[in-house]
């Protein structure tokens, strides 16, 4: 009994004094009442000059498309921090000294995730929220083992990019430690708990209690017993002593007709790779050791599942591909690329291994062609028009058409709308007068024979300041029509017309034709004459557009470009798209019937030329000829063959035409 009491009143001192009088903390030193914490350093009570924090802004202004190196880490560094100050279409890039690319290296952009290099793990984030203005990252806590090169593979402008790292100073102090003292001995004004140890120990038992008692719970021992206390946090636990210290006696245990029993575990996480599965606790009758239901058992002695691994063996490797970059042209043909890694996961990580894991696997591709759409240009096709108005301001237009590389006109869309030429503008023909305008009345009678009319134009329009008096139109407009009499009809001529033709398509827009004679009229016949007698009548269209129902959507397909290439073998291009009736986009045509967007062309072997002063000095002369740069003489010099046959090409077309 006295021990016990003794235990008790040792719990409680040292618990008072682990709290403090007035519920002090205790600092990163283990001390009551210190004020210490762990700087930038990691060091307990430092003032931060223990290492050195290296960080700025990459700002400068970048004019080139592709990698710009931002900054180096040194080996050793830790705390790494690589972000862009906002979200752009920029991406960051790191890769060893040795020349080994770990992030979005050889223009393949990778997944974001954890990637192993210099010694550490790097954690890649890209936010992909639409709403989101966060750019990228990469952070690795270190440190690195080799020098480390942070890249930016520049597309638009530079938003910043903030970097921070640490490394070790040559003025860094050692983490502070409980000076030895004596049992009992005051520090700082406090007394310690005596507690008889080694102090020179001391510190790693204490991490070997928080190793056991993560807690916070910890044992007591003394000379006289060897029981086991828990002893709570301080702040969990009263300050103040209570007056009499009684010891608390535990009822003893009472025998339980059932118990818990592990009768299996839950299935494994993962098939491969390192997958984790936990035991199956069932409450059971310890006589019989049938099952039966949990309420029949004590929940607080229920085992708590512990997880166990299983399926610990690699799962097969696998090809890991990457986004395709931008095209490397936003029209013509171009190239773009894409990172294919060798990936395999094992202990729930996914690891970049040698390429030989996934020889039974074919490779994707990592390079491939790419073509936005047929460059166009713009071009002005007529002069300006005169001036819509006599005086005054009116205006005027041109025809401004947008047109692909071999000359056909194509939708505005095709071209650069911030570079298209205007084709309307003011023009100002001075200032006006109102007044009424006549035309001269009309030469023939509107009947050849009887009583007809001869007409004129009036109207109300503006003029020039004149130095005549003119009162404006008023309300008496003139008259425009005048009697008029050819005396007696003895044989009326006018023009016939026929019926009709049929149409001559069946669908969609077409023409169709009728006869028109010019006849003279007797009382009971008719004589056709020639063409000329009715001259003074206006003749009848003889053809009119019919349109007798919707054709249905068509596919529609521009020229082919030119070859890629002269010889041994190249490919052409040309664009296809399904119109509907009124030339607008579909997606009604049937897609069996799409014609060839590519075709092979230029199969014959290469001959050299028969002029030896005329040759490529350039393997890719090609896109001197598609660019039209034949008209300079640098080029017309440098690529003097394929210019030369494409002058030929065009000479022998224009003598066709």
């Amino acid at each position: 009994m006295f021990v016990s009491y003794l235990i008790l009143t040792l719990l409680y001192v040292q618990t008072a004094v682990l709290a403090g009088p007035e519920g002090e903390t205790i600092g990163c030193d283990d001390y009551l009442g210190s004020d210490k914490v762990v700087d930038k350093c990691g060091i307990c009570g430092g003032d931060n000059t223990g290492c050195q924090i290296v960080s700025g802004v990459f700002k400068h202004t970048l004019t080139s498309l592709g990698y710009h190196r931002v900054v180096e880490i040194p080996q050793g560094a830790t705390k790494i921090n690589i972000t862009e100050m906002y979200k752009s279409n920029n991406y960051l890039a790191l890769r060893s000294r040795s020349g080994r690319s770990i992030i979005n290296g050889n223009w393949a952009i990778d997944r974001p995730g954890k990637y192993e290099g210099g010694g550490t793990m790097f954690t890649y984030k890209r936010p992909n929220e639409i709403s989101s203005t966060a750019g990228e990252s990469f952070v690795a806590e270190g440190p690195t083992n080799e020098i480390l090169d942070v890249y930016m593979i520049h597309q638009q402008p530079n938003p910043g990019v903030h970097y921070e790292y640490v490394i070790s100073g040559t003025n860094a102090i050692s983490p502070q430690l409980p000076p030895h003292r004596r049992p009992g001995e005051p520090f700082n004004g406090q007394l310690a708990v005596p507690d008889g140890r080694n102090p020179e120990g001391e510190e790693k038992q204490q991490e070997e209690k928080k190793e056991k008692f993560p807690n916070g719970d910890m044992e007591i021992f003394t000379e006289d017993t060897t029981h086991t206390f828990a002893v709570r946090q301080p702040e969990r636990f009263s300050p103040h002593q209570p007056d009499n210290l009684v010891p608390v006696v535990q009822p003893p245990r009472r025998t339980r007709d059932h118990n818990w029993k592990q009768v299996g575990t839950t299935e494994c996480s993962a098939t491969c790779g390192k997958g984790s599965q936990y035991p199956i606790f069932h409450c059971v009758s310890r006589s019989s050791h049938e099952e039966v239901p949990d309420s029949y058992c004590d929940p607080t002695t229920k085992p708590t599942p512990e997880e166990e691994p299983c399926n610990i063996f690699p799962c097969p490797a696998f090809w890991d591909i990457g986004e395709w970059s931008e095209c490397s042209k936003t029209c013509g043909l171009g190239m773009q690329h894409r990172q294919v890694l060798c990936r395999q996961m094992y202990a729930n990580r996914t690891l970049t291994v040698q390429p030989y894991r996934c020889q039974h696997l074919e490779k994707p591709e990592t390079t491939s062609t790419c073509q936005l759409k047929i460059c166009s240009e713009w071009q002005i096709r007529t002069e300006w028009t005169s001036c819509s108005v006599p005086c005054g301001v009116g205006q005027r237009t041109r025809d401004v058409k947008c047109v692909s590389n071999i000359g056909d006109v194509v939708d505005d869309e095709e071209c650069n709308m911030k570079l298209r030429p205007n084709d309307i503008e003011n023009c100002d023909m001075g200032p006006c007068a109102k007044s009424w305008f006549l035309t001269e009345w009309s030469e023939r009678c509107s009947a050849e024979c009887g009583v007809g009319v001869r007409t004129r134009s009036v109207v109300c329009m503006t003029n020039h300041v004149s130095s005549l008096p003119l009162e404006g139109c008023g309300n008496n407009r003139p008259a425009e029509v005048t009697p008029c009499d050819n005396g007696p009809c003895a044989g009326k001529v006018e023009w016939f017309a026929g019926s009709w033709s049929q149409c001559s398509i069946e669908c969609g827009r077409g023409t169709q034709q009728r006869e028109v004679i010019c006849i003279r009229k007797n009382p009971a016949t008719f004589d056709v004459l020639d063409p000329h007698e009715c001259s003074f009548l206006e003749r009848p269209p003889s053809q009119q557009s019919c349109y007798l129902k919707p054709c249905g959507a068509k596919w529609f397909s521009t020229e082919w470009s030119v070859c890629s290439k002269s010889c041994q073998g190249g490919f052409r291009v040309r664009e296809v798209r399904c119109l509907s009736d009124d030339m607008t986009p579909s997606n009604q045509c049937d897609p069996q019937s799409k014609p060839e967007e590519k075709e092979s062309c230029n199969p014959q072997d290469c001959i050299p030329e028969i002029d030896e002063n005329c040759k490529d000095k350039y393997y890719n002369c090609n896109v001197v000829v598609q660019a039209r740069l034949c008209v300079y003489t640098y080029y017309k010099t440098a690529c003097c063959a394929s210019c030369t046959r494409v002058a030929n090409r065009q000479s022998s077309f224009a003598g066709r035409r």
